[in-house]
Formats: structure tokens, sequence, C-alpha cells
């Protein structure tokens, strides 16, 4: 196979984003395809013993075995780099494993880490329940306050966790402020990036570290395949991130690279116009509820940082009813059009109770921590007309007395 986006990776780095996304990372066969070849096979033959000593030696190139390197998945990973302007990539089985290898390829007993109290529940469990577990001790800090990251800093902190936004409060982190202070302190940053993708923004331009995504939502985008990913440079890809993965194969499939591979063709555009048709609605739902988290509309407290930081706000929002659980239990059950479904980043319009469902695990306490309220909904809006989810809306919402 020959690689076919440029002469080498220097020429490729040069291409802009809409070109990245369609044309980063490709490799062609012999067969000379047109779009990127499935490999289905869990090993490779070799000429000679020389030649796979040679390999797993790490004295040449080539692929050993699908645990660690596949041409369909090493396409993906080399584009999603490209795409985040970040030096490698490595691919995981979910957007949960790469959370979770993001966090453990670098911790030992004795370290600390500070994450945000706002985050998607399965990370919320990683540092409440796993990471004690293994003696890495976690303190959670609200992300939107500059000052409580600064005042968590121990003398064993290791990692910054987060997400923005966050997952499901919408909060936003500074992140050139908060990855400046881990710079400071020698602390290494892990910005779960899922909400946003690098289409709408990208961390690393902020300082961060590490950027890990659930590449199961927007870069798919149609709700067919689990997929994750980790974006770091070379030397924590290459040295401490893949000795991990090799021993405990959180790997993707090749079919699921494939499928994530054709979804970054449209990333942005389905990326851009779901944000636009996500303020529109955001704007009509101000009116009707009491409370709305949608970091494009300027009632949120952080909407000036949103927009340094974002080129768009992104498909995803929260509001609150005050009827609690029976009153967003009995919204969701009137809508006709939008589906109830704990998925994000899909090009149709999702909606789901966070306290019933994703958030569910972490218990009553963390979640009125976190601001995950029983009259909280999330609504990812999707690819379908504004008008006709706007009308779905007024009426589910008529339904429940607003």
């Amino acid at each position: 196979m020959k690689r076919t986006t440029g002469q080498n990776r220097d020429i490729t780095t040069h291409w802009r984003p809409a070109t990245q996304a369609v044309r980063g990372g490709t490799w062609r066969s012999e067969q000379g395809e047109t779009s990127e070849a499935i490999f289905l096979t869990s090993g490779y033959c070799y000429d000679d013993a020389q030649t796979v000593a040679a390999r797993f030696a790490g004295e040449a190139d080539g692929m050993t075995y699908s645990r660690l390197q596949n041409p369909t998945v090493q396409m993906l990973e080399e584009r999603i780099a490209l795409l985040e302007g970040a030096p490698a990539a490595r691919c995981q089985a979910s957007g949960m494993a790469a959370m979770t290898a993001a966090l453990l390829c670098q911790l030992s007993a004795g370290d600390h880490v500070v994450a945000a109290k706002a985050a998607f529940g399965s990370c919320r469990w990683l540092t409440d329940n796993l990471l004690p577990r293994f003696g890495i001790e976690a303190t959670a800090v609200d992300a939107y306050d500059n000052d409580q990251w600064e005042a968590a800093i121990r003398p064993n902190t290791k990692v910054f966790f987060f997400e923005t936004p966050a997952n499901p409060t919408m909060d936003i982190v500074d992140m050139a402020y908060v990855c400046g202070l881990a710079k400071a302190h020698g602390i290494t940053t892990v910005v779960d990036n899922a909400f946003a993708t690098s289409a709408l923004q990208r961390p690393m331009d902020f300082g961060a570290d590490i950027v890990a995504y659930s590449a199961t939502k927007m870069m798919d985008g149609q709700g067919r395949v689990l997929a994750g990913a980790i974006c770091g440079s070379e030397q924590f890809i290459n040295d401490v991130l893949m000795p991990f993965q090799r021993n405990t194969g959180p790997t993707l499939s090749p079919f699921n690279a494939w499928v994530v591979l054709k979804g970054l063709e449209t990333l942005d555009l389905r990326a851009q116009r779901q944000s636009e048709n996500a303020l529109t609605v955001g704007r009509f739902m101000e009116s009707r509820v009491p409370k709305i988290l949608h970091p494009g509309l300027a009632s949120h407290p952080q909407h000036e940082l949103a927009m340094k930081q974002m080129k768009a706000c992104g498909p995803i929002f929260s509001f609150i009813l005050d009827g609690g659980r029976e009153q967003a239990h009995g919204l969701l059950n009137a809508l006709q059009l939008i589906d109830i479904s704990n998925n994000i980043g899909d090009s149709r319009s999702l909606m789901t109770h966070p306290a019933s469902t994703t958030h569910h695990g972490v218990g009553a306490e963390t979640r009125e921590a976190m601001g995950v309220t029983e009259g909280m909904l999330r609504l990812n809006v999707g690819l379908e007309d504004p008008q006709d989810l706007i009308e779905d809306l007024d009426q589910a919402l008529t339904t429940v007395g607003l």
C-alpha cells in the first residue's frame, strides 16, 4: 500500500481542514481504490522470519497484528491527528475506552487527578470509583471556576481532566487558563472534546496536551458504530499510551474505523448546519422554558468565552423544567418527531433525561453537585428542518403545560 496524501506528512499538514477531512491519511493498495479499503484481518504474513523479527523489535515498519496496527484503522488515526493538529493519534474501541486509556496509561498509585464535576456519567465513574481502586485520588471541581483548579493542585497532581462544553450542563472551561496553569505545575491536561470535535474547537490550540474522543458521536454522526480516539504528542502516543493499549487491547475494528472515515468527510458540514439548527431551536426554547443552557445564546453565563474558543457551539444544549422528572418525562412522551435516546452527535434529533439515563449511575448526591436536576432535559439537534423541530417541541411543551 502507499499513502496518497502527498509525498510526505509535511505536505499533508499544510492542507486545510476541509481537504484533510476527505483525503487526510488516505492509503491506496495496488488496486487503486478511490474509497478507503476495509482490511478485515486479524494477522499478517511475512516474506521471511527476519522481517517479522525486525517488525516486532521495532527495527522495521509494517503490520504485525491488528490489535496493534491495521491499515484501515491507521488511516483513521492519521486523519484524526491531522484534523486535530496533533502529532499523533491512536483509535480505541469506544469513547469510554479512550477516556479510560488516556488516564490509566499515565497514572499510578499515589497520583492525584483534578477533574471537572460536570462530566458524562461514565467519566465521573472513572474518577470517583475506578481510579481510587488503584490508589489514585481525584478531586472534583466546578470547571468553569478558574480559582478552583489552582486551589485543588497538590504536589502529586498529575492530570487535569475535563470536557468543554460539559455534558449535560454545558459548562465552558477556560482552556487557555486551565492548560496554562497545568503547564506551569508540570500537570498533563486531558480534554474530552466529543461535544465539539476539531470542526468546532481544537483544544491543543489552547495548550491542551491530550485530546480524547468518543468518535461514536459527531465523527460518525449517524448513530452507526462505536469508536474512540486519543490525540497527543508522538512521545505520549508511542511511549506512554501504546504499551497500555498493546497489552490491554481496547482495539477499534477495521469496519468501525472505515465508517468513521466516511463520517469525517462530512463532519464540518454537519457540525456547522447542526449548530445553526440548534441555535434556531434554542432561541425558540428560550422563550418557553424556565431555564436554558446553550453556550450560543447571550443568556449563557459563559457565552463570550464560548464564542472565543469555538467556531460554533454545536448541536447540543440542555434546558430545565420546574416540574421535575414527571414533567420532563411527560415532555419526552409527547414528542412526535424527536426521538427519545441517550445518544448525541447524531444527524437525527434526540432528547434524553440525564438524571434517569446517562447520569443515573453517579447517584443523586453527585447529580445535585453537578447541577443535573430532575427537571433537566438534553437535546441533540439534528439535520431536520428546524421549523419541524420547533413545531414538535411546541406541541410537547403545550402538552405538559408550558
